[in-house]
């Protein structure tokens, strides 16, 4: 009788192993979707909420999905819109946007990215003579980077400014739309690589970090459009070609003809 108690007793000890260990294994994998939803709102949210300050347009970013442990995630559909005083259409479309963070770094003050990788943007490039879209949505930025609200706008509940660090960026398989309607071209763009963005200054505010990458993609949509100045004086006038050269030298004189470091 007593060998056949400590059988009976045995069952529900094992049974009560296996239901704790399915409820740590429910938690964890609970804990962890949780999470990956958490970090993907707080990057959407925080794009959603600062982006439109630094650029003055529009810009939505309709998602994103970080995972807690790798680090790595995509940024879903985010556009920007055009600044004040040109077309209502988009000034561009980055469609998916991979990401690879240190872990966990996205909760702290200081966010490290080892990777942020575009693949074929849309740009649509629309131009005045002597101005343009881009050039005047570069323009945005830099005036908000240098005054005192980027700091505030960047920071968090405490008070200190969130500072980026980006080790790899790139761009890739890009297009311009130059023109509109029947007219319009689509042109490539040239590969943008950057490395170490914000690195040697321990970490650089985000308007910082969007006037960065803004200044490159800028000088790739100038490369591509120039570069095609003829064949617009072939297709539509002379005219249109000689604007775009005006245009694209308007845009390299921002910073005195030199990249600003």
């Amino acid at each position: 009788m007593h060998r056949a108690g400590c059988v009976v007793t045995s069952r529900p000890n094992k049974k009560f192993l296996i239901i704790s260990a399915a409820a740590l294994l429910v938690l964890v994998v609970g804990s962890y979707i949780v999470l990956r939803l958490f970090l993907g709102s707080v990057v959407t949210a925080g794009v959603n909420n600062f982006a439109p300050k630094v650029t003055q347009t529009k810009v939505v970013l309709a998602g994103a999905t970080i995972s807690p442990l790798s680090g790595t995630g995509t940024l879903r559909g985010l556009v920007i819109g055009n600044p004040e005083g040109w077309s209502d259409n988009d000034l561009c479309s980055l469609g998916r946007i991979h990401i690879d963070l240190a872990p966990f770094s996205v909760l702290g003050d200081h966010i490290i990215i080892n990777r942020i990788e575009i693949d074929a943007p849309e740009f649509n490039y629309e131009t005045k003579i002597v101005a343009s879209n881009v050039a005047d949505l570069l323009k945005n930025i830099e005036q908000f980077t240098g005054g005192a609200s980027d700091q505030e706008a960047s920071a968090k509940d405490d008070g200190k400014p969130i500072k980026l660090e980006v080790k790899h960026f790139s761009m890739r398989n890009g297009n311009v739309r130059l023109g509109v309607g029947a007219a319009a071209m689509s042109l490539p763009m040239p590969p943008i690589e950057l490395n170490d963005l914000g690195t040697k200054e321990g970490g650089i505010t985000p308007g910082q970090l969007t006037f960065a990458v803004m200044r490159s993609v800028t000088t790739s949509v100038v490369s591509a459009t120039t570069a095609a100045a003829g064949q617009i004086g072939s297709t539509t006038g002379a005219a249109a070609a000689e604007g775009v050269k005006k245009a694209g030298a308007a845009i390299k004189g921002l910073f005195g003809g030199g990249k600003k470091e």
